[in-house]
C-alpha cells in the first residue's frame, strides 16, 4: 500500500480511482464495511481504492486537548487501511489553508484534480468545505456534471446500534474490552518502541518495558491486566500502568509493561499490547514503598486474571468474560482510585 503525503505529492499515477474520506479512528466494523463498499466499485471499475484522511483529525485542530481521544495512531490506522484491502492512502494536512478551502473548491482541488477521483463512497450526514455548504446532494450534483459516481455509506449496526468510534471509546472507558473487541472485529491493542527510562521497575523487581504514547488525551488509563505481543510473535501476559505516573512523574503519557516471568532485552523493540481487564485507577501515593505494595496487589490480581481464563481458549478479549468486580485496596494515605467524533 502506498501512502501519500499532502496534495503536492500526487502524481499522474495517482490519478483515477474509487475513494472514501473520513477520520477512520479504529478502523472498526463499520469502516470496514464502508471500505468493503470501496472495494466492490473498484473491482467494477478497474481501479484503486484510495482512502483520504486527515492529520490532524479535525476535531483535533478545532478543539485541541478537548478532542475525543484516538483509538489508533496513525501508523496503525495506516496498516489496519492496508489490511482491509486500501491500496492508497491519502494524508492532508488540516491546517488554515485546507480550512479555508470552500466546498466547491475542495471538489476541484482534492477530488478532481488531485485523484482524478471516478467513484466517491461518503456517509450522507458527511459536511466539508469553510462555508460547511459541503454535502452529499452538493457532491451528488458535481458528480454528476463531472464524470463520477457518489453513493452515501449503509449503515453498520450491531446489537441495533450503529458501529461508532464513540460508541467504542465508552466501551473502552468502562473497561469492557469484549464489547469493544466486537465492534473492532479484533482486540483492542496500544503499541510502541520500548525506550530507556528511570528503570525504577528493577529496583523492586518489577522490570518494566516502557512504550511512550500520544501527548493527546488517552483512551485509557490506569492499570490493567494485559496481554504483549513480542516481535517474536509470543504472546505473554502481564501487567501495565497507561498514564502519567503521578507518583514517579512523567514528562509525557507512557506505556508501561511488566510481562511475567520474562527475562531479556527489549530495547528499540515494538510490542503490541492488548488490554483485558481493568484493575484500578492511576492513583498517586506518598512514598515509593506505598507504590510497591500497591503494584505487589496488581500483579497477584493480574496473575488471578489469567489463572482464571485457563483452559477458556484465547485470553485475549474477544473470547474474554468481564472482570469480576473486586475490591481494590490501597495504602490508607493514599487516597481512593481514580475512576469521547467518529469517523
Amino acid at each position: 500500500m502506498q501512502v501519500i503525503r499532502g496534495l503536492h505529492n500526487l502524481r499522474d499515477e495517482h490519478r483515477g480511482c474509487v475513494a472514501t474520506i473520513g477520520n477512520f479512528d479504529g478502523v472498526h466494523l463499520g469502516h470496514q464495511a464502508i471500505l468493503e463498499q470501496c472495494r466492490e466499485q473498484a473491482a467494477r471499475l478497474g481501479l484503486p481504492v484510495t482512502v483520504v484522511v486527515f492529520e490532524p483529525q479535525p476535531r483535533e485542530f478545532f478543539a485541541g486537548d478537548q478532542a475525543p481521544p484516538r483509538l489508533t495512531r496513525l501508523r496503525d490506522k495506516v496498516r489496519l487501511l492496508g489490511e482491509a484491502g486500501v491500496e492508497r492512502v491519502l494524508c492532508l494536512p488540516f491546517n488554515d489553508a485546507l480550512r479555508s478551502l470552500t466546498a466547491e473548491a475542495f471538489i476541484e482541488t482534492v477530488l478532481i484534480d488531485g485523484l482524478g477521483v471516478r467513484h466517491l463512497v461518503v456517509g450522507d450526514d458527511f459536511r466539508f468545505g469553510c462555508d460547511r455548504r459541503g454535502d452529499f446532494h452538493l457532491l451528488t450534483r458535481e458528480g454528476e456534471a463531472r464524470g463520477f459516481g457518489v453513493e452515501h455509506t449503509r449503515t453498520f449496526t450491531i446489537d441495533d446500534e450503529r458501529v461508532s468510534s464513540t460508541r467504542i471509546r465508552t466501551l473502552l472507558a468502562s473497561g469492557n474490552f469484549a464489547a469493544a473487541a466486537k465492534l473492532m472485529g479484533r482486540p483492542y491493542r496500544l503499541g510502541g518502541r520500548v525506550v530507556a527510562d528511570q528503570q525504577l521497575g528493577r529496583t523492586i523487581g518489577v522490570p518494566t518495558a516502557n512504550l511512550p504514547q500520544p501527548m493527546r488525551s488517552l483512551a485509557l488509563q490506569g492499570v490493567y491486566a494485559v496481554v504483549s505481543e513480542l516481535p517474536d510473535g509470543r504472546r505473554l501476559p502481564g501487567v501495565a500502568n497507561i498514564g502519567w505516573r503521578p507518583t514517579v512523574g512523567s514528562l509525557r503519557p507512557v506505556l508501561e509493561v511488566h510481562l511475567f516471568d520474562f527475562d531479556g532485552d527489549l530495547y528499540g523493540a515494538r510490542l503490541a499490547v492488548f488490554p483485558c481487564a481493568k484493575l484500578r485507577g492511576e492513583v498517586k501515593f506518598d512514598d515509593f514503598a506505598a507504590l510497591k505494595r500497591q503494584i505487589g496487589a496488581d500483579q497477584r490480581r493480574a496473575r488471578d486474571y489469567f489463572a482464571s481464563r485457563a483452559g477458556h481458549g484465547d485470553t485475549l478479549p474477544l473470547a474474554s468474560a468481564p472482570l469480576a468486580r473486586e475490591t481494590v485496596t490501597f495504602d490508607s494515605s493514599a487516597g481512593a482510585p481514580a475512576d469521547h467524533d467518529d469517523g
